[in-house]
């Protein structure tokens, strides 16, 4: 068994220490933000001040391997997050009537609650886990480091202690300080691979009344030429809008504006059938930029740049939030460490080709995603191309095609994969037959209907 270090508390932290406690490692977590997840997460939620983690208060959809993963390894754990409120959405409940059941199905679920209430669930859980100390308020200063070729990472520096472990594990986030400290002591440098996208969002947080309607069931998702908005159903009878648009765009800034928000959200039919519904407003509006993508490799052409060292979550592979992937590959990432902890302590090279070919083939699919997304929000972006839209419309009509966007949503298949069937190409193309007026429409506000609404 491992002595494993693991510097960080965010959800890759928690969810690798439970793997490996669960399996008997000794884990000791080192978080530098005193303060955890607890047992209101409204409070938490809303009134904790949490600038290293500026997606927190962000809305979130888990896809399916977070619950699978939870299932399988810690089937009280998603029990617990169950009874804290969160909530299971098959992507075939949109029919109703779930069509004949194949392999594979009963995965194609998303986990709709806030951050905040599977943190407290990880948090309750890793306190309850005897192999597993979290040291809260404590920050890691650096690594203790052996010389050699690679060299060999054997602990990490807590103040003028050294805590010496058998695998150190950095899930500190985006902005770990575990690459400048290797660089620092003289090692290889991590190779960086970054992509800045041209996204923005906001985000208001809506609560729904006790004695008022649920869900108006329709489509969540709405476009407009130059800009994209959604509902974001969550736990506890709460849900979020979110608006993203250019990070040029001139009105972005005016849109911090409750009112403003509101009024450019009720143009979208989806965001409008929910504020319809009479919501009471729980927080401000929440913006967010800045994004990017970025693979910070432990690995060059000669190998790893250090032993004795592995990174997680935001700390292996962030990407832009909009399309959901970093709790879920954090979790399956944390799922592989914990099953594989000793040959990783002994040499890591066979888990940077583990992520290498399970994670970042993801990686490159969401940055292609993201320029195309980019593209599309400006002025001179191309109309919109026939046969995807119909993939999209179609999938809300057709259980087959549904079935492949749910498996690519929930990182099951890559796109080539799963539209690329003859099966699915086949109902797609009957759809489109009986459909030969179809083009591309847009159910939001045109510019001037947009910038209507703007002040001056």
């Amino acid at each position: 068994m491992a002595r494993v270090a693991v510097v960080g508390g965010g959800i890759g932290g928690l969810g690798t220490a439970l793997m490996l406690g669960r399996r008997g490692h000794t884990v000791t977590l080192f978080e530098q933000d005193a303060r955890q997840a607890g047992e209101d997460p409204d409070q938490d939620f809303y009134h904790w001040n949490r600038p290293r983690v500026p997606q927190a208060v962000q809305p979130h959809s888990f896809l399916a391997p977070v619950r699978t993963v939870l299932r399988a390894e810690t089937p009280e754990v998603y029990a617990d997050l169950l009874a804290r409120g969160a909530r299971e959405y098959h992507d075939f409940d949109w029919f109703g009537e779930h069509p004949p059941h194949r392999d594979g199905d009963d995965e194609l679920v998303t986990l709709r609650t806030r951050r905040i209430v599977l943190e407290a669930t990880l948090t309750a859980a890793v306190r309850r886990e005897p192999a597993v100390e979290v040291r809260r308020g404590v920050r890691v200063s650096g690594l203790a480091i052996e010389e050699g070729d690679p060299a060999r990472v054997t602990g990490v520096r807590v103040g003028g202690e050294t805590h010496l472990a058998d695998l150190v594990v950095d899930a500190a986030g985006r902005r770990s300080p575990v690459p400048g400290w290797l660089v620092a002591a003289g090692c290889r440098p991590p190779v960086v691979d970054s992509h800045r996208t041209g996204i923005a969002y906001l985000s208001r947080w809506y609560r729904l009344r006790a004695d008022g309607p649920r869900d108006p069931g329709v489509q969540n998702g709405s476009a407009a030429a130059f800009a994209l908005a959604g509902v974001f159903p969550s736990d506890n009878d709460t849900f979020a809008v979110n608006v993203v648009l250019s990070t040029g765009d001139p009105t972005r800034g005016a849109l911090t504006d409750p009112d403003v928000f509101e009024a450019v959200a009720r143009r979208f039919p989806a965001c409008a059938a929910w504020l319809d519904l009479d919501p009471e407003p729980q927080s401000a509006v929440l913006p967010r930029a800045g994004l990017d993508n970025r693979w910070p490799s432990l690995v060059d052409g000669d190998g790893p740049v250090a032993t004795g060292l592995v990174n997680v979550g935001d700390s292996l592979m962030h990407t832009n939030p909009t399309l959901g992937h970093g709790a879920a590959l954090a979790l399956r990432t944390a799922q592989y460490l914990g099953a594989h902890a000793d040959e990783v302590a002994a040499d890591p090279t066979g888990y940077h080709a583990w992520t290498a070919e399970n994670l970042r083939p993801v990686f490159d699919a969401q940055v292609a995603a993201d320029r195309a997304t980019e593209r599309r929000l400006t002025e001179d972006a191309p109309p919109p191309d026939r046969r995807a839209a119909a993939v999209a419309a179609c999938a809300f009509e057709d259980p087959v095609v549904m079935r492949a966007r749910a498996q690519v949503r929930h990182l099951m298949r890559s796109a080539e994969e799963a539209y690329g069937s003859e099966e699915v190409d086949r109902h797609v193309t009957a759809w489109l037959d009986a459909r030969p007026d179809f083009s591309p429409q847009l159910d939001g506000p045109t510019r001037d209907q947009w910038d209507a609404l703007i002040p001056a």
